[in-house]
């Protein structure tokens, strides 16, 4: 619609307040009324012009118009709706104009809130959303850009109910049935109850708890990261909060929502009572002062214990337990939180038991990123691990990757790409497993007895090796385990990095500090600055790529197997490494490093150094045959 266009000769379009997936929104006014006051106008249209669709459209659009109608006359915090009404195949909701802007305003990136503030804010939303939930109606889009901070009273005003946005995603399928293909909701405010097309009310209440957390922290939640153990969000190290209040988020955005509040009013009975603690000795931190790099990484879970609770959990859901369990796993801690992650891990691990072995199909998250580093999507990845003791308890974690085609090197178009990353050239890339994360330090000390990092640190991956020191690693690995462990041929590398994606980086266009360990003084693409560690950080911190490996970008260049070859002219299509032709004192070196610049860590990304040479800034991962690695398998 064009400014100044009249609608039922009654609203007229001032001008254009944003497109989005279903539809567009207008700033009108209504000339029928005295002073003709502002309004809002939202036109819907569908993009099929099947009958069925438009039928089952027409139905969502009445329902929402009926919720808004109902909701908007009893609460103050949600917008009037004035008329809603249809012509031939477009809809139109006109509804009352809230002067102020949203709250994403207050909460930009880096900025945290002090806890008393962050308090005051869930509370306004929640008291929004009271009156919805008092009448079973779930938002299903909660997030800062939904939350408007009206300028005549500073309450939180809640906008944009997720229900219109049904009619845009209606198709209808071969057999003629019409359907709801993707769920309605944001990514990193959307819990996975809701992703998979279940919403209830405690989804609103986890996107609440995500809007509180943003707060404290300064970071999107599609930037912090996951436990491995039970898939709730790590965040308490990234705020100074009370315990009390850091209790009540993290059961607001439990991953299993059974064991969330159920509604608005649960979490307001509990917020009054609340008392902000503070620590005379740590002034609140309410601004983006530098802190230390300590202070700001995320603490991983020990793989130790993330092991012993997936097969605790998946054996009990097998009904092994009795037979299997031994007493090295049921130590107090262990029985604790096996009583507290059963339910979940049933529903997200599979644990096939070998001798010596154990197999375990796990669900993650991951993200992809437009150029300015914005999440866009949230995906759901699987992937089968396969765990095994190396010796004192040290476990090796390897994942199955699908064998597949793919387009290895960069396009000439790709921004920083060089001769060296071409030609292109299509592999077939047969199955393997491959090392979930970067040999660590832990796992190089159970193997060769030493520890020559620069960074020191269990779950800091090993440095300062040399490629002879990486395949020496691998052969005792092999004699230990009584399986071939290898270091990666580059195309299973890159294969593996991409994780069949044609982007960049396996996260899309660009990649941000709060997903991979590079020098954030130097972003790619349209994608801000941000934090320069100045050192390693420990494996399995940031999110996954979707095969479910973590680290393929920065933290440490990886060794890969190959000699160095200048370009790709006569490189092998079969996935094998390329051992002839060139220098052997020269290997190829992937995936970029800590203190690199972000570009380095691109997919296509190819660096050499001699055989010989250790840095701080190179390690690597190990890879296996599938068949070799499963050797014990008894049928």
């Amino acid at each position: 619609m064009q400014s100044g266009q009249i609608l039922r000769s009654r609203y007229k379009i001032i001008k254009s307040l944003g497109t989005g997936g279903f539809g567009d929104t207008y700033l009108a006014q209504d000339l029928d009324l005295p002073g003709h006051p502002k309004c809002v106008v939202k036109h819907l249209s569908p993009k099929s012009l099947d009958p069925t669709v438009l039928n089952i459209a027409r139905k969502l659009f009445e329902r929402e118009a009926d919720t808004l109608d109902k909701l908007g006359n009893d609460s103050d915090q949600i917008p009037k709706l004035f008329a809603h009404f249809q012509e031939e195949r477009e809809f139109y909701l006109v509804q009352e104009y809230i002067k102020g802007q949203d709250i994403s305003r207050e909460l930009t990136p880096g900025k945290k809130l002090s806890e008393s503030d962050t308090i005051a804010l869930v509370k306004g939303i929640l008291e929004a959303l009271t009156v919805a939930h008092q009448n079973n109606v779930i938002h299903r889009d909660i997030k800062p850009q939904n939350l408007m901070r009206r300028s005549s009273d500073h309450k939180i005003v809640l906008i944009d109910f997720g229900a219109v946005k049904e009619i845009d995603v209606l198709t209808t399928n071969q057999q003629g049935a019409t359907t709801l293909t993707v769920a309605v909701g944001t990514p990193g405010y959307m819990p996975s109850e809701q992703s998979n097309g279940r919403p209830k009310l405690s989804s609103d209440i986890y996107a609440v708890g995500m809007v509180g957390i943003k707060a404290l922290t300064g970071k999107d939640p599609g930037y912090l990261p996951i436990d491995q153990d039970t898939g709730n969000i790590i965040w308490r190290n990234e705020a100074q909060v009370s315990n009390p209040l850091a209790n009540i988020l993290d059961k607001m955005v439990h991953e299993y929502f059974p064991q969330r509040y159920q509604n608005a009013m649960e979490v307001l009975d509990v917020l009054p009572e609340m008392t902000v603690e503070v620590n005379p000795s740590k002034p609140r931190q309410t601004s983006t002062a530098k802190t230390s790099v300590k202070a700001n990484l995320p603490q991983p879970p020990t793989h130790k214990t993330r092991r012993q609770i997936l097969i605790l959990g998946g054996l009990a859901a097998s009904g092994f337990v009795g037979a299997l369990l031994t007493q090295r796993f049921l130590n107090k801690r262990s029985q604790e939180r096996f009583s507290n992650s059963i339910s979940i891990l049933q529903a997200r691990s599979s644990p096939i038991s070998l001798p010596g072995l154990e197999i375990l199909i796990q669900t993650f998250a991951t993200v992809i990123v437009d150029r300015r580093g914005e999440i866009i999507r949230s995906p759901r990845g699987r992937a089968e691990v396969i765990i095994e003791n190396i010796g004192n308890e040290v476990f090796l974690e390897m994942v199955k990757i699908p064998g597949g085609r793919f387009l290895m090197g960069s396009p000439e178009t790709e921004a920083k790409s060089s001769s060296r990353e071409g030609p292109q050239h299509y592999v077939d890339v047969p199955e393997f497993l491959m090392g979930r994360y970067a040999v660590t330090q832990e796992q190089w000390e159970a193997v060769m007895g030493n520890n020559p990092s620069g960074f020191q640190g269990a779950s800091r991956p090993v440095e300062t090796v040399s490629w002879y020191d990486a395949t020496d690693f691998c052969q005792k690995l092999s004699q230990i385990t009584g399986k071939e462990y290898t270091l990666p041929s580059e195309s299973q590398w890159e294969y593996a990095c991409r994780a069949r994606t044609k982007t960049p980086f396996s996260f899309g266009e660009t990649i941000r500090p709060e997903l991979v360990n590079y020098d954030g003084n130097y972003p790619y693409a349209n994608a801000p600055k941000g934090i320069y560690r100045a050192q390693t950080t420990d494996v399995g911190i940031f999110l996954p790529n979707s095969f479910g490996l973590y680290d393929m970008h920065g933290n440490v260049y990886e060794w890969c197997q190959d000699v160095w070859h200048e370009n790709y002219n006569g490189a092998p299509t079969d996935g094998s490494a390329w051992e002839t032709g060139s220098d052997s004192g020269q290997r190829l070196l992937r995936g970029g490093c800590w203190l690199n610049y972000s570009w380095v860590c691109r997919c296509a990304e190819r660096l050499y150094g001699n055989a010989d040479n250790f840095k701080v800034d190179r390690g690597f991962r190990v890879v296996s045959s599938v068949a070799i690695a499963t050797q014990n398998l008894v049928k």
